[in-house]
């Protein structure tokens, strides 16, 4: 009896140890490809934006991260799309994120 208990903790381990190590497999290869990802993404920025452009991009990733994304997107859909014939510049990017930051910016009325 004591025998089977101790075979059945031992299986138990095992599957335990065989789970985390496909867990961080998975995480592994999510990091992998979220960091490709963003050097694709660099690249592309780097083709598209000027030197200024880019680093005011950068300068707004710092402060809201999920506008850059979303500038980020919409310029690498243009780009693709054959819509970016010469690069971007600082006040080009000023517009584009005063545009895109009107869309998201949500109006919230409080009435008493």
């Amino acid at each position: 009896m004591a025998e089977d208990i101790e075979e059945i903790r031992k299986r138990k381990l095992m599957e335990l140890q065989k789970k985390y190590l496909e867990q961080q497999k998975a995480q592994e290869e999510a990091m992998r490809q979220e960091m490709e990802l963003e050097a694709q993404l660099d690249a592309i920025m780097r083709r598209i934006l000027t030197p200024e452009a880019r680093e005011r991009l950068g300068r707004v990733k710092l402060v809201r991260p999920e506008l850059a994304r979303q500038v980020e997107l919409v310029l690498v859909q243009l780009y693709q799309a054959g819509q970016i014939r010469e690069p971007i510049d600082d006040a080009k990017l000023k517009r584009i994120l005063a545009q895109i930051d009107e869309r998201t910016r949500r109006d919230f009325n409080i009435k008493w």
